[in-house]
């Protein structure tokens, strides 16, 4: 996606996470006639490109189109810091920023996605806020910081959050009441992390179990 300034958006989306609290991957779930993962990764599609899939070692995906980059975690079992470092670092020339999501947020809004493109400016990373909480995977980087996030793994740093302090990156937060025209329900940030949490999503989108 290119903004009115020429930004290349592309997306970024994690799904190397153990699911331990839902018992099953996340990725590989029903929802409708597509999976999490397709899901999410059709969504993304509707507003930037390249999408990037990163994926833990060996993990098992369902069909993807061709055009999505699916790239393994570089440093495993690290969080989502290091799988944004790995995704943003896989863009490499292809993109300027990019959209980070989870495979777990199926009722994210394309409108969400434009609007914190827009809220990026000239930062390094835009980010929501709700209250104390920020939501790191539902926000916007340049891809160029790839090389500092991948520093602070290095130097045992794990928290997403930790990019707000970092003296190399400039960082914008926009609270999440500001994005009620674009989302009410403030349903992007809705994450599926235990099996109830899937039949009430799946109950909330009127489709049935698989």
């Amino acid at each position: 996606m290119s903004s009115p300034m020429s930004l290349r958006v592309a997306g970024v989306v994690l799904c190397g996470g153990h699911s331990r609290r839902m018992g099953t991957p996340k990725a590989n779930l029903a929802f409708g006639r597509e999976s999490l993962l397709e899901r999410m990764v059709r969504i993304l599609s509707e507003r930037v490109a390249p999408v990037v899939v990163v994926t833990s070692k060996d993990q098992s995906l369902p069909a993807l189109q061709s055009e999505v980059l699916v790239v393994p975690d570089r440093l495993s079992d690290l969080g989502p810091l290091a799988g944004l470092a790995t995704g943003l670092a896989a863009l490499g020339s292809l993109a300027d920023a990019a959209f980070a999501t989870s495979c777990d947020a199926p009722f994210l809004q394309p409108k969400l996605i434009e609007r914190m493109i827009d809220t990026l400016g000239s930062s390094d990373l835009a980010i929501p806020v709700d209250g104390q909480y920020h939501h790191p995977l539902a926000a916007v980087y340049r891809v160029g910081i790839a090389d500092e996030i991948s520093s602070m793994l290095e130097n045992g740093v794990r928290r997403p959050t930790a990019l707000l302090d970092h003296p190399g990156i400039s960082a914008t937060t926009i609270d999440v009441e500001k994005l009620r025209d674009v989302d009410p329900g403030l349903e992007s940030f809705r994450n599926l992390n235990t099996p109830e949490d899937y039949k009430l999503a799946l109950r909330d989108a009127n489709l049935s179990p698989a």
